[in-house]
């Protein structure tokens, strides 16, 4: 079945996008589940892996979270074992948060289930196409907003 012609005027990514994100994070919840995360305990992860280690503080910083909500979060990680919170040894009023063996295991289960959960949602694209999908909308969320005036500077009408 081929896709319906859409007029240039109705032709929106952020619809598209947003459609799209929805279905991710539908399946991506799906998947997580089973073992026993939510996406917020995801990128809690994935940030610890990439820090090797990382205050408290700077943890709350980096996840744009208040300090009281990274508490619980941590609370829930470290009681399934996949954290560790020991005082700093610079400065013994700090907490310094690891991933544990257990939680690089838990993290790398999860990846390869949003992986299956990506092939899914984005099944209908080649793998060239997903590589250019992956790159285009990575260019676009490093890239600063234009205003709407600059970008239909020929189609005064567009906006």
């Amino acid at each position: 079945m081929s896709a319906t012609p859409v007029e240039e005027s109705e032709r929106r990514s952020g619809p598209l996008l947003q459609h799209l994100a929805r279905l991710m994070r539908l399946r991506s919840e799906t998947v997580l589940a089973p073992l026993g995360l939510r996406p917020r305990h995801l990128v809690a992860l994935t940030v610890l892996r990439d820090a090797d280690g990382i205050s408290q503080q700077g943890l709350a910083g980096t996840l744009q979270l208040d300090g009281t909500n990274v508490v619980g979060l941590l609370n829930d990680l470290e009681a399934d074992g996949l954290v560790e919170r020991r005082r700093s040894p610079r400065d013994r009023r700090r907490h310094v948060v690891s991933l544990t063996d257990a939680g690089a295991n838990r993290l790398r289960e999860a990846e390869c289930a949003l992986a299956e959960a990506e092939d899914e949602v984005l099944g209908a694209l080649a793998p060239d196409e997903r590589d250019l999908l992956y790159d285009l909308l990575r260019r676009a969320s490093q890239g600063q907003p234009s205003t709407c005036t600059e970008a239909a500077t020929d189609l005064p009408d567009a906006c």
